[in-house]
């Protein structure tokens, strides 16, 4: 948009005698271009890029930083040196126009009834009128003071890697530069923990998977968020209520969302409607659908699914029981589902023997008569790749890989990808498992550090910077407002339909509860349920072992 109007105002100025040259604006959207490529602007620059004589510019700049469109940072310990920054009021006209000029270029195009064309030129305004836009992050007042710039721990998904794209963009928010380190899901449990050890924490900020809460905080590894700041800054109700609650523990927040990815059961909408199947909204379902577009020598496939041996397919088995009604400890029941808030308690039993936990196992073996071949070594990327390229019917993922075939025209899966809750079992409900994670400040942060790093985290989890994300190719928004932008929501109907899952309560934590112990027993369930998978175990026989192991695990201390 911004570039846009640059171009029509410099076709207006050049075309146009005498000389129509307007430097307020030519300075202001100097301003939001460089705000938005995250490049640092001086006042030498911005009066330069006015158009009129330097004197004349000057004068131009102080009535715009009078008038409240411009924010000043200072860059040097004198105050001497500064950079420009839109301010917050500027952000928020900027959208106004983009809005009213989207209306009026309709209106110009196409009348009252706009053409095709019409339609289909956007200029940036929002598509629904009534909904407000959430405008671009706009820099901090003041720049961080964090000695060697700002470091971040992080999981290499594709959000977080988001992140790092807009690298930039966020040092010039920020002030300071910006160390982010990626690791794989086992790595960065092992990292962050390995860190909680050190007389002082390498990073100011660290990404927890919401499972590992409990651990966490049992081993001293976080802090309680209203130690370090005022919780109310962050707008709690505007977050996911089930992704909320999974950042607390007895009662108490540890974390801000960064990212809400329920898991659901993807499918292919143009392969249902051929075959006149309607989706699949359980179990039997499921495994009727893949036994009908299940065709080894046409090289289509059922269904994909995380079953690697470890987390991968220790996460699944979980989740897989949920589908059927059962947590894997014995959770008081509420309405809804199951209380997952209150876990402080050190006498909870595994349920990993139950019958509901069977069925979910053979379950899981049905699963395997109408899997890919190489079923036995996917985990979290490998079972959408298969159905991104159009060898497979439905696959179970998290929101967050929906990129992989909504961003790349070239998939067989973009346009023609539908989502559900997970399909349930006897016994179970429509629910849409919460997974991602919540950025925390670590529990040995030196205390100097903690101010800069609290302000770092409310910029980087604002609806503003969740809705960049968004924009840059992420399918996580743990925000209501973010979901309910309508530039968001055109962008791919995971929004909306995750927000309705929330409204509907199908959102939920508990499939996976963050008890201190957890990550031992994914463990335990992805190694002897593999043996299962591979036929050297019976269901019964895994599942009884699996008790066992989970039963000493609860028993022993987390320390």
């Amino acid at each position: 948009m911004v570039h846009f109007l640059q171009e029509i105002f410099s076709e207006v100025e050049n075309g146009i005698e005498p000389s129509t040259t307007n430097p307020h604006l030519n300075m202001l959207l100097h301003l939001l271009h460089c705000h938005f490529e995250g490049r640092v602007v001086s006042p030498s620059a911005i009066v330069a890029a006015s158009g009129v004589p330097y004197a004349t510019g000057t004068r131009k700049l102080a009535d715009i930083v009078d008038a409240g469109f411009i924010e000043q940072r200072p860059r040097t310990k004198s105050g001497k040196s500064v950079s420009l920054h839109p301010s917050e009021n500027l952000l928020q006209v900027f959208h106004r126009v983009a809005d009213r000029i989207d209306r009026i270029a309709m209106a110009a195009y196409g009348g009252e009834r706009p053409t095709p064309e019409a339609r289909d030129y956007y200029f940036g305004g929002s598509y629904q009128s009534g909904q407000s836009m959430i405008p671009p992050p706009r820099a901090l007042p003041q720049s961080l003071k964090l000695a060697g710039g700002l470091r971040i721990l992080v999981h290499g998904d594709p959000t977080f890697m988001v992140m790092e794209n807009l690298k930039r963009q966020f040092e010039q928010i920020v002030g300071t530069d910006i160390n982010q380190r990626a690791f794989s899901i086992d790595r960065l449990r092992e990292e962050a923990l390995r860190n909680a050890t050190r007389a002082n924490s390498r990073y100011d900020l660290i990404a927890v998977d919401l499972p590992w809460l409990g651990e966490f905080v049992k081993k001293g590894v976080i802090r309680p968020l209203p130690d370090v700041m005022d919780v109310d800054r962050l707008e709690p109700s505007d977050f996911h209520t089930a992704g909320w609650r999974a950042t607390h523990w007895n009662g108490v927040p540890y974390g801000v969302p960064s990212q809400t990815t329920p898991e659901l059961m993807f499918y292919r909408k143009d392969w249902f409607a051929e075959a006149g199947l309607e989706p699949p909204q359980t179990t039997d379902a499921v495994i009727e659908a893949a036994r009908q577009f299940h065709d080894p020598r046409r090289g289509r496939y059922g269904v994909a699914w995380n079953a690697a041996r470890g987390t991968a397919l220790g996460h699944t088995f979980m989740m897989t029981c949920a589908d059927f009604g059962q947590p894997i400890i014995d959770l008081p029941e509420i309405a809804g589902g199951f209380d997952a808030d209150h876990l402080e308690r050190d006498d909870f039993r595994p349920m990993l023997d139950s019958e509901r936990a069977q069925a979910a196992a053979e379950y899981l073996m049905q699963l395997m008569e109408y899997s890919p071949p190489d079923i036995l070594s996917m985990s979290w990327y490998e079972r959408v790749r298969p159905f991104a390229n159009g060898s497979v019917a439905m696959a179970y993922g998290y929101t967050l890989l929906a990129p992989y075939f909504e961003r790349d025209e070239t998939c067989a899966a973009h346009g023609n990808a539908g989502y559900l809750p997970h399909p349930h079992g006897p016994g179970g409900m429509p629910i849409a498992p919460v997974g991602g994670y919540a950025l925390c400040v670590p529990a040995n942060l030196a205390e100097e550090r903690i101010p800069d790093a609290v302000e770092a985290l409310i910029a980087f989890t604002s609806p503003a910077a969740q809705k960049l994300y968004a924009q840059e190719g992420s399918r996580t928004a743990p925000r209501y407002s973010v979901g309910a932008d309508p530039e968001v929501r055109r962008l791919s109907p995971i929004f909306e339909l995750v927000d309705q899952m929330s409204w509907r309560d199908e959102l939920q934590f508990w499939p996976r509860p963050p008890v201190p112990q957890i990550s031992d027993i994914i463990t335990v369930c992805g190694h002897e349920l593999h043996d299962m998978l591979r036929g050297l175990v019976s269901p019964a026989e895994a599942l009884a072992r699996v008790q066992a192991q989970a039963e000493q695990i609860m028993r022993t201390p987390v320390t």
